[in-house]
């Protein structure tokens, strides 16, 4: 799977809540409590194990979630990414 361009990840970003932080995309969550921080983790869990492509998680200030994706074995971001930035957006 080859890394995206820089114009091709800006344009896919764009309507949504993820932003690029270097090789990376990542996206951040305020949730109500811990528990939703949790049930978010653990839906996000289930479909990267689906897609068989992990995020970087980040719980933080007890309610807040960061997600970071970039495709390792490829140095940056690829459409594995973006595919799941997706499919999180349609969970949260």
């Amino acid at each position: 799977m080859a890394v995206l361009s820089d114009q091709d990840i800006d344009a896919r970003l764009a309507p949504t809540r993820w932003r690029r932080q270097e090789e990376s995309i990542v996206r951040d969550f305020e949730l109500a409590n811990f528990e939703r921080a949790m049930t978010l983790v653990n839906l996000v869990a289930e479909a990267a194990e689906a897609a068989n492509h992990h995020p970087d998680i980040l719980i933080h200030g007890y309610r807040n979630v960061r997600l970071t994706l970039s495709t390792h074995s490829e140095g940056g971001v690829t459409d594995a990414d973006l595919d799941l930035a997706q499919r999180i957006d349609a969970l949260a």
